[in-house]
């Protein structure tokens, strides 16, 4: 079983990855930690490989490049599934990226397999023998409780866990690991923008509010306010 990561809010991604391991021991055969960015995004993967991630995937751009659509990001991370021998079972995401917050990657990705997804994830019980997932999702108002056939693409909800803390051996050890370095062209795809954005505008500055004596004041002041009963 592998797991794979991509997108930012990425430690309770690797955490849970980490978990089911711990939880599931041989059933997970592999955790494998990608990253889509500059130079410095190997920062990144170090720190997954540190909390217990046995091997990356480093997809660099320029410093200068725009940040990766999610789309762009989706393909991408299809094309690294396609590539990794024995297949993935489980795909695990941080639910959206810091700087968008579009929190769609991890969709797209799941449309573009055909795979079952789980977003927005507080709680992840995978059963290997089963190959299913039961994963409970935050929602408006309380937790939705899903049951999905592996293979499945799982976002993370920053109430899935508590991401660990890397010790220092550790952090020694994930030196020594593989990072695999590919481009947006290895892969075949893509990531020129195809995304403009027109205008960003503030909100209008809200009036502040006014205080009434009685209720026929209130009826007076709504009434020249254009509000009429109904």
């Amino acid at each position: 079983m592998h797991h794979v990561r991509g997108s930012n809010h990425f430690l309770p991604a690797v955490e849970e990855a980490v978990r089911l391991r711990e939880k599931l021991k041989d059933a997970v055969k592999s955790i494998k930690a990608v990253t889509i960015g500059p130079p410095k995004s190997i920062e990144t993967l170090r720190t997954a490989l540190a909390m217990g991630a046995d091997s990356s995937i480093h997809v660099e751009i320029p410093e200068s490049a725009p940040a990766p659509e999610p789309l762009a990001v989706a393909k991408t991370l299809q094309e690294i599934i396609k590539r990794q021998e024995g297949g993935v079972d489980v795909v695990i995401l941080g639910k959206q990226a810091i700087d968008d917050d579009l929190g769609v990657t991890g969709q797209m990705l799941a449309g573009l397999l055909g795979w079952s997804q789980a977003t927005f994830a507080s709680k992840v019980e995978i059963d290997a023998v089963k190959k299913e997932a039961l994963v409970t999702r935050e929602i408006d108002g309380g937790g939705e409780e899903v049951r999905c056939k592996l293979p499945i693409i799982i976002t993370t909800d920053l109430r899935l866990n508590e991401p660990r803390y890397a010790s220092l051996p550790n952090i020694m050890k994930a030196k020594k690991k593989p990072v695999e370095k590919l481009t947006p062209a290895d892969l075949g795809i893509d990531f020129t923008p195809q995304l403009e954005t027109l205008k960003v505008s503030e909100p209008p500055q809200r009036v502040g509010g006014g205080k009434v004596a009685n209720v026929d004041e209130l009826v007076a002041k709504l009434k020249e306010a254009g509000f009429t009963a109904v």
